[in-house]
């Protein structure tokens, strides 16, 4: 079940797909646009915009979140270490004790 934006340019109609976010507002993918409607999107200090899809961070500076693979990054500035998590970051979970050591 897709969903889909549309969007008028020019008497043209796009139909641009919003993609779903696994934390955070949804998505609409407007990468086609600037090739197919010969125009490009303006969005003034990308505010507005992702610049990338990820699994590894999610940031909202105007409510002060900062997560890494969903982890609070003040939990793991205060709980973990520079190795536990580089681990997070590349293996996605954070090591167990026999992993760590």
């Amino acid at each position: 079940d897709s969903e889909f934006a549309e969007l008028k340019i020019r008497g043209k109609i796009f139909k641009l797909p919003i993609l779903k976010a696994s934390i955070g507002e949804d998505v609409i993918n407007i990468s086609r646009v600037s090739a197919e409607a010969d125009c490009f999107t303006y969005d003034p200090g990308f505010m507005s915009t992702a610049s990338c899809q990820s699994t590894i961070t999610y940031i909202d500076g105007d409510k002060g979140i900062l997560r890494h693979r969903g982890y609070d990054i003040k939990d793991l500035a205060e709980k973990s270490d520079f190795l536990e998590v580089a681990y997070l970051l590349i293996y996605g979970e954070l090591p167990s004790s026999e992993q760590y050591n």
